[in-house]
């Protein structure tokens, strides 16, 4: 009885603190809160959207995203490329899209230095990512600053639940590269990188985080992710009834039914249009002009500009290469999927 009394109580909203912080549900209204005091730490949720520009497809857009572009894999559905029971018999596919999408061949985007500025700022508590192309880590965050939601291409392990050697980065590259499907040196089983495959677990350190980081935290801005995949998704209903939640996405996500949102354990969806409207707002269209224009509104966006030219100038020169990246210019335009607890869901968003 006291569990069904918790449960209406919290999704009727009966008993709960629900503070108005914004004074106007618009971006303006949430530069105006990271202004005051009352805004000192802020989450940062973000998908595959914040890294489009860098010239990393999405998973779902019809013609440009991932999903639509691996018909040269023969597979059985789309999805089959991140499942672990397919990867383990045909783990091909998987490698030569690897090569394609491997880490260090892309530059952070505009809205990876946006989070940096946060971290700068003193303002940023964590930046839970569902991307595996590493970009938080080029652009500046530390490890410490980040929750991987969906693994690391870091480190990789021999699938064999009887050896698990682990591999570095090098050496996994090497075997991509030269187009050798990884094999155990041990045992000959394949070997892994240490990304999160539908029908494996999500790493513990993303369940030991949200227990503290969501009790604490000011605000959430939710970044290019559809808020599919879950538990991932479910972070948006964590934090204090009172914290505000911007989404800068092309589309309005996360609009839960609140009760079976509560039912299913998955939090209180978003509320953007409704007369019961006090804390969400929708930022719509691409990620780096969302935190392009919220840079300006807090007056950090000459900052955020001459940030984002001198790292990518780093780059370049680290790299030997003078070639732009889609992103290198001020004006900015308009990734996939090891451990312990939940395990990530086999419907809706994949990765």
């Amino acid at each position: 009885m006291d569990f069904l009394r918790n449960l209406f109580s919290q999704t009727l909203g009966l008993g709960t603190q629900k503070e108005r912080l914004l004074d106007d549900l618009t971006l303006e209204g949430v530069a105006r809160y990271m202004l005051s005091e009352r805004c000192r730490r802020v989450i940062c949720l973000v998908g595959a959207g914040i890294s489009t520009s860098a010239g990393i497809p999405d998973f779902r857009s019809p013609s440009t995203g991932l999903y639509a572009n691996l018909q040269k894999y023969h597979l059985p559905y789309p999805e089959a490329i991140f499942e672990i029971g397919y990867f383990k018999k045909h783990p091909e596919p998987f490698f030569a899209l690897a090569k394609e999408l491997y880490p260090g061949q892309f530059k952070p985007t505009l809205c990876h230095y946006f989070i940096r500025l946060l971290k700068e700022k003193g303002m940023l508590l964590r930046c839970y990512t569902q991307n595996i192309d590493t970009l938080e880590r080029v652009a500046g965050l530390e490890p410490e600053d980040l929750v991987e939601a969906h693994g690391t291409f870091y480190t990789s392990h021999c699938v064999s639940p009887l050896c698990r050697r682990e591999y570095t980065l090098s050496w996994m590259k090497e075997k991509i590269f030269s187009e050798v499907t990884p094999k155990c040196e041990k045992c000959q089983s394949v070997v892994k990188p240490d990304i999160v495959f539908f029908g494996e677990n999500l790493p513990a350190r993303f369940f030991s985080c949200i227990q503290s980081d969501f009790l604490k935290v000011d605000l959430l801005i939710i970044m290019g992710t559809s808020l599919q995949v879950q538990p991932f998704a479910s972070l948006i209903g964590k934090a204090p009834l009172s914290t505000p939640r911007l989404l800068i996405n092309k589309e309005k996500t996360g609009q839960t039914d609140p009760f079976l949102g509560m039912m299913m354990g998955l939090g209180g969806g978003m509320d953007f249009d409704s007369k019961k409207a006090y804390r969400d707002v929708a930022w719509l269209g691409d990620c780096d002009q969302g935190c392009l224009a919220l840079a300006d509104l807090l007056g950090w966006k000459k900052e955020l500009e001459d940030l984002v030219r001198k790292e990518h100038a780093s780059i370049d020169a680290q790299s030997g290469s003078g070639s732009p990246n889609p992103t290198t210019s001020a004006s900015p335009r308009k990734s996939p999927p090891p451990a312990k607890e939940e395990a990530r869901t086999m419907e809706g968003e994949k990765p």
